[in-house]
């Protein structure tokens, strides 16, 4: 669980930078990271971050909740909310995530779902 809290914590960081070598910090060389489930993934670190930074969300206008679902060898599922602030946003998350021995993600796969406004 260590690993994947450090892992989801560094996410957060890149999150909220859109660095990139913050971005690239999470991933292998090698990685694929698909924004929904049947989507094309961005492969490899510049991908990823190009992929990432053409849709950067505002740094502190976020907030996410996560927890662990549960885990299968080197797969992680993940739940959570995340809430955007100024746009009033509420989305239900699920990741699946992917981890080397070394922490690093080798697999990434969102799928999400807006809440209704109220």
């Amino acid at each position: 669980m260590s690993a994947l809290t450090a892992w989801i914590d560094g996410y957060l960081v890149a999150w909220n930078t859109n660095a990139a070598d913050d971005i690239r910090r999470l991933f292998t060389a090698d990685a694929e990271y698909r924004t929904e489930p049947y989507a094309a993934p961005w492969v490899g670190h510049e991908a990823i971050v190009n992929g990432w930074l053409a849709r950067p969300d505002d740094p502190g206008d976020t907030s996410f909740e996560w927890n662990r679902v549960t885990v299968d060898g080197d797969l992680h599922v993940i739940t959570g909310t995340t809430r955007y602030a100024a746009e009033q946003l509420t989305f239900s998350n699920l990741w699946l995530v992917r981890l080397t021995p070394e922490g690093r993600c080798s697999s990434f796969t969102e799928y999400w779902m807006e809440h209704p406004r109220d």
